[in-house]
């Protein structure tokens, strides 16, 4: 999805126009995610964009898209730009040191 959201209507309030926006790529996410995955992938990831226009926009991850929306709504913008590509992915294992920091915090919980 690669969109341009206007968010000035004669009749529709900014607020529900908002509302709208942040559906809109709720649904496409949820769409995208029930989509026959290609074989070797484990999940969907996407590849997001956001911005005031298409060439101004700026990569952020996927779960920031409601508070980037929250963002344009506080400073009252009249349009904004969204990009998501959906990119089939294989997940990866967890480094060994991190497994080691959560293993030590679980041990450190006791001592109090």
């Amino acid at each position: 999805m690669k969109k341009t959201f206007k968010l000035s209507h004669p009749k529709i309030k900014y607020a529900r126009l908002i509302e709208a926006a942040k559906s809109e790529a709720k649904k496409y996410l949820k769409r995208e995610r029930n989509k026959a995955l290609p074989k070797g992938a484990d999940f969907w990831d996407f590849e997001c964009k956001f911005g005031v226009t298409e060439q101004e926009a700026q990569p952020i991850h996927v779960a920031e898209i409601n508070a980037q929306i929250s963002f344009v709504e506080n400073q009252a913008w009249e349009t904004f730009y969204l990009e998501i590509i959906a990119v089939p992915a294989k997940r990866t294992a967890r480094p060994i040191a991190a497994l080691d920091d959560e293993s030590e915090d679980l041990d450190n919980e006791g001592d109090e």
